[in-house]
């Protein structure tokens, strides 16, 4: 039973680190999403980073993309550190979705509930 909430957990984090891939497709301008569009404005638009900027955002959530990703290969296959791996990645995407709030505000919650799970779950 424990294997299997192993792989669930796992599928889960790497579904919220393919999400973030979705950050470089529109701030690079590759892919238009309906609810995800270019913009250059974070914090809801009080702040204009212009358009290298926001690609730099856009290259630091698919950062985070890639630690979600890597975390959940690190919990599958027994890696020691994955607590440790997935409790910064985990900070560090809070941080981005709060900044890009208008259109990450789901990401928090998701962030949330996997530092309460890091924290509140046995050790395994």
């Amino acid at each position: 039973m424990v294997k299997h909430l192993t792989y669930v957990a796992a599928l889960a984090l790497a579904i919220h680190g393919v999400i973030h891939f979705l950050g470089i497709g529109v701030y690079f301008e590759l892919i238009e999403l309906t609810d995800l569009r270019y913009k250059t404005t974070l914090l809801g638009g009080v702040i204009d980073v212009g358009d290298a900027g926001i690609r730099a955002f856009a290259v630091l959530t698919t950062v985070a993309g890639v630690g979600f990703v890597a975390s959940a290969v690190a919990l599958v296959t027994g890696w020691r550190y994955w607590r440790g791996v997935l409790l910064a990645v985990t900070v560090f995407s809070l941080v981005l979705t709060t900044l890009d709030w208008s259109v990450a505000s789901a990401g928090v919650p998701a962030n949330l509930t996997i530092l309460a799970g890091l924290f509140a779950l046995p050790r395994l």
